[in-house]
């Protein structure tokens, strides 16, 4: 209601606690993401995902996709067929997915993710 109602203080307030995590969990417990897809035959994916392995490894954008829509991530020496974006930007790969979160989610803090095929020049 703060955000619909230009009451910015008192969404912070409560989304600041969602925000918010302890120095030992080193992280969100998941990262809530939606990935929009032109290509498939699903619109979007939706999904939770740990920020962190369980040996304490970060993950990143590129493992998320990896696991998720693995066609986003060409192969070694493959010429990209897809692009990823967020905010109209296209992100390396290898940005940790915590940071992404922190930084990009929108007010429901998902990280909402197009994958549109790259343009052909």
């Amino acid at each position: 209601m703060g955000l619909q109602n230009d009451k910015f203080d008192q969404f912070w307030a409560m989304n600041r606690k969602l925000m918010e995590y302890s120095t030992e969990d080193g992280g969100f417990r998941y990262v809530p993401f939606r990935i929009y897809q032109t290509t498939g035959e699903r619109p979007f994916i939706q999904k939770l995902f740990r920020p962190v392995s369980a040996e304490g490894a970060v993950h990143t954008l590129g493992d998320l996709l990896k696991e998720m829509f693995p066609a986003a991530v060409p192969h070694e020496g493959e010429e990209k067929r897809l692009l990823v974006v967020i905010h109209g930007i296209e992100p390396l790969l290898e940005t940790p997915l915590q940071w992404l979160s922190e930084h990009l989610s929108h007010p429901d803090n998902f990280l909402h993710i197009c994958v549109v095929p790259a343009p052909s020049d």
